[in-house]
């Protein structure tokens, strides 16, 4: 949980990590013990930062990740230059949407990530389903 750093007089500190991440992680571990992804119906795992979103599509049987997109993706910087970060997740939506149907998968299963559905993760699972797939 903490690294161990000594100080010159011998005594110690522990440093922790941030308490919101922690939080997050934890949330993030209940909810994969029940969120599988299968090849029929493979997880969309989202991960936000404070400048980007990324969602990658997971098949957990093979442990191999399918597709993935972010506000970093290349053919979509165009589209969502200037755009508020609830709109860019959005777009990332859409556009793993369209990726998603080209590989004939019709229905994801969602891993919020142990963010709250709300706010940018809400928008890119609407995204997904503004493009026609299950979640």
């Amino acid at each position: 949980m903490g690294k161990k750093e000594s100080w010159k007089n011998g005594g110690s500190i522990v440093i922790q990590k941030n308490k919101k991440v922690m939080a997050r992680i934890k949330r993030h571990r209940r909810i994969r013990k029940k969120v599988f992804g299968t090849p029929d119906r493979p997880r969309v795992s989202v991960y936000k930062s404070l400048r980007h979103i990324y969602a990658q599509v997971i098949d957990d049987t093979a442990g191999k990740t399918l597709i993935s997109a972010s506000t970093l993706t290349k053919n979509i910087e165009g589209k969502i230059k200037g755009k508020t970060k609830k709109e860019k997740a959005k777009e990332i939506g859409i556009l793993l949407g369209k990726m998603v149907k080209e590989k004939d998968i019709n229905k994801l299963r969602f891993d919020r990530g142990g963010f709250k559905y709300h706010g940018r993760v809400k928008s890119l699972a609407e995204g997904l389903k503004e493009s026609g797939i299950e979640v």
